[in-house]
């Protein structure tokens, strides 16, 4: 019979300890559990997005996946070669080096969880990008590419 015993205990983190930040558009990025919580494996992040905002235009990262499951309302997702509608329950995976985007179109609120995998410490580009919105700092281009290059994010032109 093999040993089942496990070498370690399960990591519970409660809800009211995950930490976000608030972009100037009123969306949220909730860090429901970063790399730091899952060893590395992946980081799920939960993203609530204010009516009528942005999110990203098409862009792609070289080092990770990410995944989308949107969780109320309806988010407009680019999947490498459109933009399509995704609902409550709708999922799409995004391979590395794939271009993705989201924004939100509609007048209501929507929400999602984002996966990445493994784990890039998504919550820092998260941080940073929060604190340019609210101190009213207002970047060049080329300060642009060098802070998503930090954070293996790649603009992508479509069309």
């Amino acid at each position: 019979m093999t040993d089942l015993s496990p070498a370690t205990s399960a990591g519970f983190h409660p809800a009211d300890a995950a930490e976000g930040v608030t972009m100037t558009t009123g969306s949220i990025a909730r860090f429901v559990a970063p790399g730091g919580a899952t060893q590395g494996r992946f980081g799920l992040f939960e993203w609530v997005s204010a009516p009528r905002t942005g999110g990203t235009d098409a862009h792609l990262h070289k080092t990770f996946s990410e995944s989308f499951y949107v969780t109320a309302g309806a988010l407009t997702l680019y999947d490498g070669t459109k933009w399509i509608t995704a609902r409550s329950g709708d999922f799409l995976h995004v391979p590395e080096g794939v271009a993705h985007g989201f924004r939100n179109d509609t007048d209501e609120t929507a929400s999602m969880l984002v996966l990445f995998a493994p784990a890039p410490p998504r919550e820092k580009f998260f941080r940073e990008l929060a604190e340019i919105g609210a101190s009213g700092r207002t970047l060049t281009e080329d300060e642009w590419i060098d802070f998503w290059a930090r954070h293996d994010q790649y603009q992508v032109k479509l069309g």
